[in-house]
């Protein structure tokens, strides 16, 4: 190596010979994010963005996602295996002695179709589960998610002179339907990959402002378990009753009585919610039916609350039927997803960190909220998980649904759609804080 040696080369030159730049004997102190990177290269990751929203996938079936993603992450030096859980991605990089951090993005998009007016909205549509053909759109913003994360993995991968320890990318399939996470431990995650020393992982908020990250401590989002219930009756002629037991009215006094489980069974100071999103029976006017469909979301933070509702479903089906003199009614669990519980003392190890990368005023204490995250399992099985919301927001735009007096588009809505430059921008550069705290230099 000559006189005239780059930086770069010398630092390379170490992480070769150590393992990791030993700042103390080459005089470096170690720097904090290099925004200018960050910046110069934010339109690139855009153009990332702009590709994942237009060409979303259902759950289970980001085959295509996860490819695209894989490739990009082996031009950054990392190792990637693809199939994890199904059709999810784990991408590794080493980088010397330290620890070992995972950051997670998920992939899949949801069953709706797209109505915004972008002119890169998607116009894709795929076949579901049911066979059924529907419109797949990036409603939840997951393509936001892995932009964030391939926008650090690129960062990183530039700038090992910053960190020292391991990396772990996952692209996590699955998580509207709640059966990414368990697909891709069941499938080793933690035994066959580096195991982490902590997770992290955003969600955007539709509410936020862009630039802006949200942390929490403790309870960040609730449990969720969808219920299927198929009441049994007696198929007759509507001009008939008698002659008939009514699969309608049954589930009619089983919809009311469900919500006496929050209102009348559970403590008022522990949040519960029971959502009842579909009723279906019948195929004409006069004709009473021989059963009536339920479909349900229960939703808790407490594990006990969440059995003792779970229970309560049970026993208030069971009571309609019995009070109607109907068969007992099929009852079917399914969508597991625990809440997700963000590890203390990590929030509030990086919490200072993202101050100091944002600005204090862009890093807000934000309040627990109902939905659920199947991230949750991570921390279930062993690993201190800590998730943060990313506001996506414009000023402009909120100030403008201010003046109408009318509600932002929500997650899942056909309409909502996050800043695309700013809201990436933050997220990468939340992404990268954290790898960089986590994993500091030797």
């Amino acid at each position: 190596m000559g006189m005239h040696a780059s930086r770069n080369q010398v630092v390379a030159l170490f992480i070769g010979l150590f393992g990791c730049a030993p700042w103390g004997s080459i005089g470096i102190a170690m720097e904090p994010i290099r925004t200018e990177y960050v910046t110069k290269r934010n339109a690139a990751w855009v153009e990332l963005y702009r590709e994942l929203h237009a060409s979303p996938e259902l759950s289970f079936q980001e085959t295509k996602t996860a490819e695209k993603l894989a490739a990009k992450l082996r031009t950054f030096g990392y190792e990637v295996v693809t199939g994890v859980g199904k059709t999810g991605y784990v991408a590794v990089l080493k980088n010397g002695p330290g620890a070992t951090l995972m950051l997670r993005a998920d992939l899949d998009g949801l069953p709706v179709v797209e109505q915004t007016g972008l002119d890169y909205a998607s116009k894709t549509r795929a076949r579901d589960a049911r066979g059924v053909d529907v419109g797949v759109m990036h409603a939840c913003a997951h393509d936001m998610h892995m932009a964030c994360q391939i926008a650090a993995a690129e960062y990183l991968a530039e700038h090992r002179d910053q960190w020292c320890g391991t990396l772990v990318l996952i692209g996590q399939p699955a998580e509207e339907i709640g059966g990414g996470a368990k697909a891709m431990l069941a499938d080793g995650l933690f035994v066959r990959f580096p195991r982490p020393d902590a997770a992290v992982a955003l969600h955007v908020d539709p509410e936020m402002e862009a630039g802006t990250v949200g942390y929490r401590a403790g309870n960040m989002y609730a449990s969720v378990d969808s219920v299927d219930i198929v009441v049994q009756g007696k198929g007759g002629h509507g001009a008939f009753p008698q002659s008939a037991i009514d699969p309608v009215v049954q589930a009619a006094h089983l919809i009311v009585d469900l919500q006496t489980l929050v209102s009348r069974e559970n403590n008022p100071l522990e949040p519960a919610v029971i959502t009842v999103g579909s009723i279906h029976a019948g195929t004409k006017h006069n004709i009473i039916d021989n059963t009536c469909k339920l479909q349900l979301t229960v939703r808790a933070y407490s594990p006990a609350v969440r059995e003792r509702l779970k229970e309560g479903i049970v026993r208030k089906a069971k009571a309609a039927a019995l009070s109607a003199g109907a068969p007992e009614p099929k009852i079917e669990f399914s969508d597991d997803t625990p809440a997700t519980i963000n590890d203390t003392a990590l929030v509030e190890r990086l919490v200072p960190v993202f101050q100091q990368t944002l600005g204090e005023e862009k890093v807000i204490e934000v309040q627990p909220v109902m939905g659920g995250e199947d991230f949750s399992q991570f921390g279930l099985a062993g690993v201190p998980i800590a998730m943060f919301r990313l506001g996506t927001q414009s000023s402009e735009r909120i100030k403008a649904f201010q003046q109408k007096e009318q509600s932002l588009p929500s997650l899942h809505s056909p309409f909502f759609y996050p800043d695309p430059a700013e809201t990436l921008e933050t997220g990468a550069k939340t992404l990268i804080a954290a790898a960089l705290e986590v994993m500091p230099p030797k």
